[in-house]
C-alpha cells in the first residue's frame, strides 16, 4: 500500500492550513451567535482565547489541528459538493467534536487539555457541561439552516449516537477485570473504537458530500475511510499511550498502563499464555507489564491490525468516482495522521 504510507507527506501539514483558513471566519462567527460567557467558554476550548477573553498568542492562537473540519472540507471537494457545503460541515463537526472534548474531559477526570487547564478546571463543571451543550445545539442548527440540512442533522445525528456508544462502552470498561469471562475482548474494543473515534471521522468526511447532495454512494464510502481511519487512528494512540515518547505525545510514560486502560495491546496480549502474569504486572509494576505486552505481540499486533484498517481506507476511496487532486490531498492527510507510529 503506497498511498497511505509510514513517511507522513509534506503537504498534509499545508492542507491542515488552508483548510483551518476557510472554515475560521465561518466557525467564528458561528461561535459569536453564543451567549458572551458561553462564546468566552468555547473561544477558550477552541484555543483562541484564555480565561478572561484576553486573545491567546502564538500557536495556541490558532487552536488545535483541525483534523475534521479538513476532513470535512477534504470530503466535499473530492466528491465535487459546492465549498459552501464543505464549510458549514467543517464548522458543524468542529463544534461537535470541541463538545465531545468539555464532557470528556469531565467525565475522564483530565485536567488539562493541550498544555492548558481544560475548560472545567477553568470555568467550573457546570459552566463546562453548559458550553459543550450550547455548541451542541450550534452544531445542529448550522446544518439546519444550510439547503439540505435535514439530511445533513440525520447523518451527525446517527454519528453522535455512535459517538455516544462507544463512550459509555469505554467508560464501562474501566470495571471489568484484566482476565476472566467478564474481561474485555478485542473484538468489544474494536466495536468501541469505530463507534467512539470512528464514527465522528466518518461524518467528518462525509457531512460536507451529503450537505452538497452528493450521491448516496460517494458519501456512505468516505463515511467507510472515515470509520477505519478513526480505528487506526486509536490503534497507533493506544500503542504511543504506552510506549510514546512523552516530549511527542505529551503523555507521561506508560500512562496508559497506570491508568488501567483496556487498549488493543494489552487485549491482544491477554489472550495469550501471559495473561496471568502479565494482570498481575498490569496492577503493580506498568514498565514490566510494557515489556511483557511487546514480547506477547500485543504491540506488533496492534500495528498491523491498524496497517489493515488503512488498506481498508484505500479501499474505499478507490470504490467510488472522487476528484484526483483534492483526494490526493485527502490521502495525504490521512498518512499524517497516523504516521506517528507506523
Amino acid at each position: 500500500m503506497t498511498a497511505l504510507s509510514s513517511t507522513a507527506p509534506a503537504d498534509a501539514p499545508a492542507a491542515l492550513d488552508r483548510c483551518r483558513s476557510l472554515v475560521r471566519p465561518a466557525l467564528a462567527a458561528a461561535v459569536a451567535r453564543l451567549h458572551p460567557w458561553v462564546g468566552e467558554m468555547a473561544a477558550y476550548s477552541l484555543g483562541w482565547c484564555e480565561v478572561g477573553g484576553t486573545p491567546a498568542v502564538g500557536q495556541g492562537g490558532k487552536g488545535g489541528k483541525g483534523v475534521r473540519q479538513a476532513l470535512a472540507v477534504l470530503g466535499a471537494e473530492a466528491a465535487g459538493a459546492p465549498a459552501r457545503a464543505g464549510v458549514a460541515a467543517a464548522v458543524a463537526v468542529e463544534l461537535v467534536h470541541v463538545f465531545s472534548l468539555l464532557h470528556d474531559d469531565i467525565m475522564d477526570g483530565d485536567e488539562a487539555r493541550r498544555g492548558r487547564p481544560a475548560v472545567w478546571k477553568a470555568y467550573g463543571t457546570g459552566p463546562a457541561v453548559l458550553a459543550g451543550d450550547a455548541l451542541f445545539a450550534l452544531a445542529v442548527e448550522t446544518l439546519a439552516e444550510q439547503p439540505g440540512g435535514a439530511h445533513a442533522v440525520r447523518t451527525l445525528s446517527a454519528a453522535l449516537s455512535d459517538l455516544v456508544r462507544g463512550q459509555a462502552d469505554d467508560l464501562l470498561f474501566a470495571a471489568r477485570p484484566w482476565t476472566g469471562p467478564e474481561r474485555v475482548t478485542p473484538d468489544e474494543y474494536r466495536a468501541m473504537a469505530e463507534h467512539k473515534t470512528g464514527a465522528l471521522l466518518g461524518c467528518s468526511a462525509a457531512l460536507g458530500a451529503v450537505l452538497g447532495g452528493t450521491d448516496p454512494g460517494t458519501a456512505a464510502a468516505l463515511d467507510r475511510a472515515g470509520r477505519h481511519l478513526g480505528v487506526a487512528f486509536q490503534i497507533v494512540d493506544d500503542v504511543l499511550g504506552i510506549w510514546g515518547d512523552p516530549a511527542v505525545t505529551g503523555k507521561p510514560v506508560h500512562g496508559d498502563l497506570r491508568e488501567r486502560k483496556k487498549t488493543l495491546p494489552v487485549l491482544v496480549a491477554l489472550g495469550t499464555p501471559a495473561a496471568g502474569q502479565l494482570a498481575r504486572l498490569l496492577d503493580t509494576d506498568p514498565q514490566a507489564a510494557a515489556e511483557l505486552i511487546e514480547r506477547a505481540g500485543g504491540r506488533s499486533a496492534a500495528l498491523d491490525e491498524a496497517r489493515r484498517h488503512l488498506a481498508a481506507v484505500e479501499s474505499a476511496l478507490a470504490g467510488v468516482p472522487l476528484r484526483t487532486t483534492a483526494v490526493d490531498e485527502l490521502r495525504s492527510l490521512l498518512a499524517f495522521l497516523v504516521s506517528r507510529e507506523l
